[in-house]
């Protein structure tokens, strides 16, 4: 298959493929920069554009809107702290600190550098190991996807409190509830609508990230006219931290593996590619509570991850029909669209289609490379301007971000709503990542556990008998388990309080 792959890379190298592939990308980096506008609606917008041209084409088009789409909010995440999507999140927590350190061009181009590598790990994965992802995908079941959402919202609490990573359980706990708004799916009646038909539908993503990342930001800056650490105002140069990317070498590696393996999942996607590796970063570093406050690290292996996630998520696309994340279930519906059936015969009934997706890939890497650090030299642009002049123009893209999304004046007030009550949970510690990683998972976490107490008549019993589900239950336990500090605030408060 290496060598179809290779042959694929040539053939696909015309004058008009790179051309579309130029234009795709510049399309998915600029719905990727800008918030509410995501790799999903970029994907979900171009497909419907592509349906005149031949497969080949088309497909070109698509992947390499989604590789742009999936980079790019690292751009927003650095730059503003704000990310474009919940898979660019992990990537604030420590660019954002670079930025205002003056390091954000060098952020930005490392985090390029980062992706490239993630996408080119992903599709050589889509080559070489599909077959024995595919094979660990097919193992997993509803208690598996129940005990994955529990491990992202647990690992993200952990990572974003910034003082007791009960908060942000707590806040993910919240995001939890939240999802669990609108029409039941399995018996179908109405969950904590209150009588209102717009709630039936549930809590849209989009709305929930802009208020919860944007309108906090902005009414941070409106209380305080004068706080300069909002605003960046040094940028740096351009080029990537080479000495930290070497560094990073094994992280490097690792992230790649937890992004395909997270991103062969079905359902899971980017977003917990890039938190999980973002977790693990931290545990194995030197300084990791370093972490937070500008660690490079912390911007590589996030980006890494999600990037190699892409591949990932292919795989079960084409070689089962299931997608692996919201975007590449439009990728399956684009295929369709073009008379491709993802499944078991794929690799009989066109047997260079994998390989010429992975060199679609590969191209796609080379070209977030090129126009990723010439478009971050604008994008940098934006930290010159003024808060008074930035700050209406984020909540104008966040108010048009979250009307797009079906053109629903709703979403607007759940905006305001969700932006308004994240504020106020800030200002007492606790963090908003979790509460949109839970609203994200908690679909996937209600629907499972019920799916799998149903299937064992109410035991128990898979939760400790199936393999996958005891590795998946040992993550959790050595994760919570890192958490010492918090358990020796715990007894040596009850101690006190026993001794008072």
């Amino acid at each position: 298959m290496f060598q179809s792959f290779l042959s694929q890379i040539i053939e696909l190298a015309t004058p008009l493929n790179l051309g579309v592939l130029v234009g795709s990308t510049f399309i998915g980096i600029v719905f990727g920069v800008l918030p509410g506008l995501t790799a999903t609606l970029a994907v979900a917008l171009l497909s419907t554009l592509t349906f005149g041209l031949n497969v080949e084409l088309a497909l070109m088009a698509i992947i390499a809107v989604y590789v742009g789409a999936i980079y790019a909010p690292s751009h927003s995440s650095i730059l503003l702290g704000i990310p474009g999507s919940a898979a660019g999140a992990a990537t604030a927590i420590d660019g954002y600190p670079l930025a205002k350190k003056g390091l954000g061009g060098q952020a930005i181009a490392t985090s390029t550098i980062a992706s490239v590598i993630g996408t080119i790990f992903g599709l050589l994965a889509l080559v070489a190991v599909s077959p024995l992802l595919v094979s660990l995908a097919l193992n997993v079941t509803s208690v598996e996807f129940f005990l994955i959402a529990l491990f992202g919202v647990l690992i993200c609490g952990s990572l974003t409190s910034p003082d007791l990573p009960i908060k942000g359980w707590i806040a993910g706990v919240i995001g939890l509830l939240i999802a669990a708004i609108g029409i039941e799916p399995i018996l179908g009646y109405q969950r904590f609508t209150f009588g209102n038909p717009a709630l039936a539908g549930g809590i849209e993503i989009v709305p929930v990230i802009l208020g919860g990342f944007a309108l906090p930001q902005i009414f941070r800056v409106l209380r305080n006219e004068h706080l300069k650490e909002s605003v960046v105002t040094r940028i740096g140069n351009l080029m990537p931290n080479w000495r930290a990317l070497w560094q990073a070498k094994f992280g490097v590696l690792r992230s790649g593996f937890l992004g395909v393996g997270i991103g062969a999942i079905p359902g899971v996607g980017e977003d917990i590619a890039a938190w999980a590796s973002y977790d693990v970063a931290r545990k194995f570093d030197r300084d990791p509570d370093s972490f937070g406050t500008g660690n490079i690290n912390g911007v590589i292996n996030p980006e890494t991850a999600n990037n190699a996630a892409i591949g990932g998520s292919i795989i079960p696309v084409l070689t089962l029909g299931v997608p692996g994340s919201p975007a590449a279930a439009v990728l399956l519906g684009a295929l369709n669209i073009h008379g491709i059936r993802p499944g078991p015969m794929l690799p009989h009934e066109f047997p260079n289609f994998i390989p010429q997706v992975a060199a679609m890939l590969f191209w796609s890497s080379l070209s977030i490379l090129v126009l990723g650090l010439a478009m971050a030299r604008l994008s940098v642009q934006v930290l010159r301007l003024p808060s008074s002049v930035l700050m209406p123009i984020v909540a104008f893209l966040a108010v048009v971000g979250s009307y797009s999304l079906g053109l629903n004046m709703f979403n607007i007030y759940m905006m305001f709503l969700f932006g308004v009550g994240v504020y106020l949970m800030e200002e007492l510690g606790y963090p908003v990542t979790p509460v949109v990683i839970g609203l994200i998972l908690g679909s996937m976490a209600d629907v499972s556990l019920r799916r799998g107490l149903l299937a064992a008549n109410g035991s128990l019993e898979p939760f400790y008998t199936r393999p996958i589900a005891l590795i998946l239950i040992a993550l959790i336990v050595i994760s919570l388990s890192f958490q010492s500090k918090f358990i020796r605030k715990v007894l040596s408060g009850f101690a006190k309080d026993k001794a008072a």
